[in-house]
């Protein structure tokens, strides 16, 4: 008997992990081993479990799915990344493309479509669902010379600073779920300040709206 595709869950919403592990349930070839509520507790069920593929959200706060992906990327984890997300945002979609993910499926899909997306991310595919392929190609194409997006600039642990600062969160609980020193929390943060070009939270907090890092309707 073929070994059964091993999902993590994670989403903030414990309804909707409750759903989708009923939804997964029904299908013979799909185990779920686990659950997570925020990227933090994903990236150490990863480590746990070995998951196949991780079946994450992208708005959860303290690390989000984007900031989780690239984490579990830069830890070379085998698992493939599954981004289920209601938001059909380009910016979101690019970004995780780049980030890594293995497909991008929204929550109203049905059970059966995101039973075959797990399928074939884990066969090694990408899957794009349609309405977001569509939003990922409009005014699509290479940003013209000169215009070069700063938040590209971050590294990858300075996108994730930029996060968690924007939702708030001290030098002290930036230390603690990134598991760096408070020093170097506030390193990073005069970096991703001066990378920007802005000069206090308040603008950080404006860039990470009009760049979809932080959502208004979370």
């Amino acid at each position: 008997m073929t070994a059964r595709i091993r999902v993590l869950i994670v989403d903030d919403h414990a309804i909707l992990r409750e759903g989708v592990r009923a939804l997964l349930q029904l299908h013979a070839d799909i185990e779920v081993v686990g659950e997570a509520a925020d990227g933090k507790a994903a990236l150490e069920a990863v480590e746990r479990l070995d998951p196949d593929v991780v079946l994450m959200d992208i708005a959860m706060p303290g690390l989000g799915g984007i900031e989780a992906s690239l984490e579990m990327k830069k830890l070379g984890r085998r698992a493939r990344i599954l981004i289920l997300s209601q938001y059909e945002d380009r910016e979101y979609v690019r970004r995780l493309l780049k980030a890594g993910v293995a497909g991008y499926v929204l929550k109203k899909s049905a059970g059966a479509e995101l039973a075959n997306a797990i399928r074939a991310v884990h066969r090694g595919g990408l899957v794009l669902d349609p309405e977001v392929a569509r939003t990922a190609m409009e005014e699509g194409g290479p940003a013209a010379p000169g215009t070069a997006d700063p938040y590209e600039a971050l590294t990858d642990r300075e996108k994730q600073v930029l996060k968690l600062v924007a939702e708030g969160r001290s030098n002290k609980e930036v230390a603690e779920l990134l598991g760096i020193s408070v020093k170097t929390a506030m390193s990073h943060r005069e970096h991703v300040m001066e990378k920007l070009g802005v000069h206090n939270r308040t603008e950080l907090v404006r860039f990470a709206i009009r760049k979809g890092v932080i959502r208004v309707d979370e």
